[in-house]
């Protein structure tokens, strides 16, 4: 496999009336063909405005991306114009957003959605364009495909509106997708056939994904490889293995020891994070973590820890005493 994406010190602000938020501050991470990505770390962390700036989705004002390059088919995306980025979005990299009841035009029926995709990035003519909406409305699971293209957002349950997302976002093949959040507020039912048609069609069409989600169940099941990102900052970035077996910063160690599990002693207390995400725009001179973390030296409040690697050189996180923590006991105790 070849390497499909790689962002190198991408930096995204937002200008607000508090002063300069640095909602995505240098990171840099790469994606090899059909690789699964996933993306963690609590709300307001930069997740989604790191997928937006990959597309440069980002509103200016008040945001704007700064700084960084992202090469993707050998080709830096920043420095593409408008109208350039136009024919990668939707074709070469999709995105499947939050919400899709807020995302899908509730004046349109789910075919026209569908074929005007299509028709602008493929140049299929109408009757061509039907046939592939039907096509895609049957590859993720809708029965009837061919009468549902008349029908309106609204008359899809939310889980059929996820997978008409999924299918818009899928029809020309693309090379890379952007799934943000895309099980939000899916009963457990529903999300896990989503996750699990996500992956059947990545395997099939050989796509990689980038999965954006607070959810460290679905990373565990579907990542191959996970970035943790905390105040706009990859923190923490290894393979599933890596990050869940021995986990190196004390942030990750604490998303870990805060998910209930069922192999763990009943009584126990639910291990939790104190304290509360940073303003980023009122960050502290060193770590951001510190003001939360148990592990604290002097050291952490002078200086910013950068990136190191652990014992395996793909395995790297952002803590001065990242190399003193072991595999992750889950008690329910504190991390």
């Amino acid at each position: 496999m070849g390497t499909l994406l790689e962002v190198k010190e991408l930096r995204t602000e937002f200008n607000t009336e508090g002063g300069i938020v640095k909602a995505v501050d240098g990171i840099s991470y790469d994606l090899q063909e059909g690789e699964t990505l996933g993306l963690v770390g609590e709300s307001g962390c930069g997740k989604s405005v790191s997928a937006l700036s990959l597309l440069q989705l980002i509103p200016n004002p008040p945001g704007k991306i700064v700084g960084g390059e992202v090469w993707f088919d050998d080709q830096d995306l920043m420095k593409l114009s408008e109208r350039e980025m136009r024919g990668i979005r939707g074709n070469k990299i999709a995105m499947i957003f939050q919400e899709p009841m807020t995302s899908l035009n509730p004046v349109l029926t789910i075919g026209r959605q569908l074929t005007e995709t299509v028709e602008v990035h493929m140049g299929l003519r109408p009757e061509a364009a039907v046939r592939r909406a039907v096509e895609l409305l049957e590859m993720v699971g809708i029965p009837d495909a061919k009468t549902r293209l008349s029908a309106y957002p609204h008359q899809f349950s939310g889980g059929m509106r996820q997978r008409v997302m999924i299918a818009i976002a899928l029809s020309c093949s693309p090379k890379l997708l952007l799934a943000d959040e895309a099980t939000t507020a899916l009963d457990v039912t529903i999300q896990a056939q989503i996750l699990e048609l996500i992956k059947k069609l990545s395997t099939e069409l050989g796509t990689a994904v980038i999965i954006i989600t607070h959810n460290l169940g679905i990373i565990a099941r579907y990542a191959d490889r996970v970035n943790v990102m905390y105040a706009g900052k990859i923190i923490e970035r290894g393979t599933a293995d890596e990050i869940y077996e021995t986990p190196k910063h004390p942030y990750t160690r604490g998303l870990l020891g805060s998910v209930p599990r069922l192999d763990i002693d009943r009584d126990a207390r639910l291990a939790s994070i104190e304290g509360m995400p940073p303003d980023l725009d009122r960050l502290p001179p060193g770590c951001s973590f510190l003001p939360r973390c148990p592990h604290g030296v002097d050291q952490c409040a002078a200086e910013a820890p950068i990136l190191r690697s652990a014992d395996q050189d793909h395995h790297v996180y952002a803590c001065w005493k990242g190399h003193e923590f072991g595999p992750l006991e889950l008690t329910g105790a504190r991390v």
